[in-house]
């Protein structure tokens, strides 16, 4: 079993990448999952940032791997997250999702999600797990799917 102090540290880093996800979707007003350079400077503002015109230039260009002079959700979240230390929390989620998946439907629920965490020996509310499944809920049929989950396993891989 892991140790509390790193039990602590992946829950707070699975905070953080949800902060970030929410934040995106807030300043995405279309919904496209793609951002312009004034809206990351809005969500670098949002989250306690006081980046200059010239830094949030410096991070667009850094973090735009396509060159298409927007953000994807999943370019934001690697260049916000790629410093951190989460491999061991992407790989428990990953595998836990999997395990919840035995009826082949890629779907996971807030009560899911809380039977898995609390197996893991993480300890989250029911209601936590309610509110990470609606912020990584793009559809809102209040469940992830597999490619919606997975976007948050992936920017900590």
């Amino acid at each position: 079993m892991a140790q509390v102090g790193s039990l602590s540290a992946e829950i707070e880093t699975l905070n953080h990448v949800l902060s970030l996800v929410e934040a995106f979707r807030a300043f995405d007003a279309d919904n496209d999952g793609r951002i312009t350079e004034a809206e990351l400077g809005g969500i670098m503002g949002s989250l306690g940032y006081n980046a200059s015109e010239q830094e949030v230039r410096a991070m667009m260009q850094q973090g735009d791997k396509n060159k298409d002079g927007l953000l994807s959700i999943n370019e934001f979240l690697e260049l916000n997250t790629k410093e951190l230390e989460t491999g061991n929390l992407a790989n428990a989620l990953s595998a836990a999702f999997e395990a919840l998946d035995e009826d082949g439907n890629e779907i996971l629920t807030g009560e899911e999600l809380h039977e898995v965490v609390a197996n893991l020996g993480l300890g989250l509310s029911l209601e936590k797990c309610h509110n990470i499944v609606a912020s990584l809920d793009v559809d809102g049929d209040g469940a992830v799917s597999l490619d919606e989950f997975r976007l948050i396993v992936d920017s900590l891989l």
